[in-house]
């Protein structure tokens, strides 16, 4: 099997390791969907931003970085014009600036199709945020969580009145399985002396899980149009490791040899009797 996946056999999907996004939703519309992907300036997120505005989405990046996204939004629209992107602010690290994106966005009175929250930070020195929290709990799940539940009314609104399945995405992580032994230290999120970068990285991509499991469990009992899952997107170079540079130069140049670029992450839109969804293949 591990031979299978090193020379980029297909898998029962017709899909393998080094297919990327494009390949794996062609001939697939997205047209009339309206998607939030937050992180979108950089990564995975900037692709499943720019694939899901080639196949006819009204993407909103919601990202930090607002001359980093719009360089994004430059080279998709270079690549299609007729592409329909916007970008908005959104630090997840604060909760006045999600609740600033959340109030923008259902200002503009748009509908919300799928939200994927994809943003975050990992095993960073340890900080607090804003408000008081350990920065990569902060960033990866209080600020999604925060949102999530700010645009839940919008969401549910939009497949009620279009008959079409909502989606939301945590893309979370198989660093989940590095948590703390305990796994969420609820009691020490803040606690420095007890801080482990990787540790604290582990429990943010737990509660992103928990997070998915417990939404999904609401839907299905109150019998709302939307579904929720976490994903762990594979082993992708990207800019997460920047905070650990040896790590980083190692993850970078070994992992061209076995990892997936940000263009293979194994977004895949799937037809359901009713509904345009997102999903995950790993």
């Amino acid at each position: 099997m591990m031979t299978s996946w090193l020379l980029g056999r297909r898998g029962p999907s017709g899909f393998s390791w080094s297919s990327t996004a494009d390949q794996v939703t062609q001939g697939i519309s997205a047209a009339g969907l309206t998607a939030i992907v937050t992180g979108a300036s950089s990564g995975i997120g900037a692709e499943t931003a720019r694939t899901l505005a080639l196949r006819g989405a009204h993407v909103i990046m919601a990202v930090r970085s607002l001359p980093a996204a719009q360089a994004v939004k430059d080279a998709v629209l270079a690549q299609a014009p007729g592409a329909k992107l916007d970008v908005m602010e959104l630090d997840l690290s604060s909760m006045a600036s999600v609740r600033a994106f959340a109030s923008q966005f259902i200002d503009r009175g748009l509908p919300l199709n799928i939200l994927i929250n994809n943003a975050g930070v990992m095993a960073i020195p340890f900080a607090l945020s804003k408000d008081g929290i350990e920065m990569q709990f902060a960033t990866n799940h209080v600020g999604h969580f925060l949102l999530t539940h700010l645009l839940l009314d919008t969401m549910k609104r939009t497949s009620h009145e279009s008959n079409l399945e909502g989606r939301i995405v945590n893309v979370s992580s198989e660093g989940h399985r590095l948590a703390y032994r305990e796994g969420i230290r609820f009691d020490k999120i803040n606690d420095e002396s007890v801080y482990s970068s990787i540790g604290a990285y582990g429990q943010s991509k737990l509660a992103n899980i928990l997070h998915a499991n417990e939404l999904a469990r609401r839907f299905e009992e109150d019998n709302v149009n939307i579904t929720a899952n976490s994903l762990h997107p594979g082993s992708i170079i990207t800019n997460l490791l920047r905070y650990h540079s040896i790590l980083d130069v190692l993850h970078r140049t070994l992992g061209k040899l076995v990892l997936k670029n940000a263009e293979q992450v194994d977004w895949l839109f799937g037809r359901q009797s009713k509904s345009m969804c997102l999903c995950c293949a790993t």
